[in-house]
């Protein structure tokens, strides 16, 4: 043969699936929707149903020892992708559960075929063929045996049929994913939810598609009013691979003039920062200044803000950036996110808007937010996440709390410093009675930064940078426990 066959991929109509898919679903293959009970099997069938049926390609919908079609569309239909004018013109739903009073699979398998010939669908879909086995004549033999058989004789019915077909089924477990039905379909979608004390968490795999390469691994999916949607696990770039190159001397202003002068000349384009300090240090301020400095050099950002909701912005500056439409805000007020939805908005938004910068506010109500599945595995999906987007070329700004401690010097709240190519460290000391705010650049890679700690005061939501703390009579002169996260000292300053 000189040409190759062409497979036509039908597209879901499930969000983020073709993408696991390689494309689609090839035309006129055999598929088993699979998993533990209640993890979503028959809403994605329905779904993928609604979306591809049309009245040049009608569906026909096999219920079986499972919810009877009333039922099963009463609940259903509560979804957007729903469309009851489809029903028994494009969509048709027939109850297989008298045919099962004998116990016998042959009337079963004619009942099919019979309701095939007559209506000639596209697309066939059996919900659920394990229920068959389960009711089966003891005298018909072993159910396993049985359901083999009947596996084996529907897949060359369905074969011939010209048709796109679907089997859906309950498994306890993924390791009872053997047998016939394993064998012969084309394509295995495995569906389970992962519970982890009081958080839930619905994961997707891709077990096997035939003729082309789909994404490998577990993916979480949410089931919301709209149906199904799937976000695929963000695979980290191969050095060099896609990613964005940026000029190796562009520098982002940070709007505050003397923080720019002591990181060397500003932060290097597509780096990631950490801004780490106790409570009240300015740490959301100046991620605000940052947002509000891009705006103005026309740099669109994105804010992810873990700790508010939209509605309660961390500022009314910010508010404003956002209502002007030059800053984007991440809707996180939903509990129990994954690493891969959340990066999966993020990097939607900054597409859309073409965006230069983003803030993540903070890393702390980012963990507090992720289900516990993820939480287990912060560092991991923290490095994920940072990896993902500044090799999208997107200069990234994260904030951490950092409890205050007298006798130790800390960057990072959870070990993660070195994941980041900056660092700025908020702190406070104590002057005279009174505790003042101090600045200081731990790290920025590849660059001359100022090794001063200086003070700062907030004054109108901005950062106002003063002296260096050495300036004072010869403060840190003998005395090294000032780098502590506080130090008490009994000169004074003023700005």
């Amino acid at each position: 043969m000189s040409e190759k066959v062409t497979i036509r991929q039908l597209t879901t109509g499930v969000p983020g699936l073709d993408e696991l898919l390689g494309g689609g679903i090839p035309e006129f293959s055999f598929n088993l929707i699979a998993g533990t009970p209640g993890s979503g099997k028959t809403t994605l069938a329905h779904q993928i149903m609604f979306a591809l049926a049309n009245p040049s390609r009608r569906a026909l919908f096999f219920t079986v020892m499972g919810e009877p079609p009333l039922k099963m569309l009463r609940y259903q239909q509560q979804f957007a992708f729903f469309d009851i004018d489809k029903i028994n013109v494009s969509v048709r739903f027939v109850n297989l559960a008298a045919d099962l009073l004998d116990g016998k699979f042959g009337g079963v398998l004619a009942r099919i075929a019979e309701e095939v010939q007559n209506f000639a669908p596209s697309l066939v879909f059996v919900d659920s063929f394990r229920s068959v086995v389960q009711s089966v004549n003891p005298e018909e033999g072993p159910g396993d045996f049985s359901l083999q058989r009947f596996v084996q004789e529907l897949g060359v019915q369905m074969t011939s049929w010209q048709a796109t077909t679907f089997l859906i089924g309950e498994y306890p477990s993924q390791e009872q994913q053997s047998g016939a039905v394993f064998t012969v379909a084309d394509g295995i979608f495995w569906l389970s939810q992962h519970v982890h004390r009081d958080a839930m968490v619905r994961k997707m795999q891709i077990v096997k598609m035939r003729g082309q390469a789909q994404r490998a691994g577990m993916h979480t999916f949410r089931i919301s009013d709209r149906g199904i949607e799937v976000f695929p696990r963000v695979l980290l770039p191969s050095a060099g691979a896609n990613a964005v190159r940026l000029p190796a001397n562009q520098r982002m202003t940070m709007g505050v003039p003397l923080l720019d002068e002591m990181m060397g000349g500003g932060l290097p384009a597509g780096y990631s920062l950490l801004v780490v300090g106790p409570t009240g240090s300015g740490k959301s301020i100046l991620a605000t200044e940052f947002l509000a400095e891009g705006v103005r050099l026309g740099e669109p950002g994105v804010i992810a803000a873990f700790e508010k909701s939209p509605s309660q912005l961390l500022s009314h500056r910010l508010d404003e950036l956002v209502q002007s439409g030059h800053v984007g805000v991440i809707d996180t007020r939903s509990l129990d996110l994954s690493i891969d939805e959340t990066l999966h908005d993020m990097v939607i938004m900054i597409k859309r808007m073409n965006a230069k910068r983003v803030v993540i506010d903070s890393l702390s109500g980012f963990e507090l937010a992720l289900s516990a599945v993820f939480r287990e595995n912060f560092r991991e999906s923290l490095y994920r996440l940072t990896a993902t987007l500044t090799a999208m070329g997107v200069t990234v700004l994260m904030t951490a709390e950092l409890e205050d401690r007298y006798t130790d010097l800390r960057f990072s709240s959870y070990g993660n410093a070195f994941l980041t190519d900056a660092i700025l460290v908020l702190r406070y000391v104590e002057l005279g009675g009174q505790l003042k705010r101090v600045v200081s650049v731990v790290k920025v890679r590849a660059s001359q930064h100022s090794k001063d700690i200086r003070f700062f005061d907030i004054e109108k939501d901005s950062l106002l940078i003063g002296k260096a703390l050495s300036q004072y009579h010869g403060i840190l002169a003998g005395q090294p426990k000032v780098l502590g996260a506080l130090g008490s000292l009994d000169n004074s300053g003023e700005l």
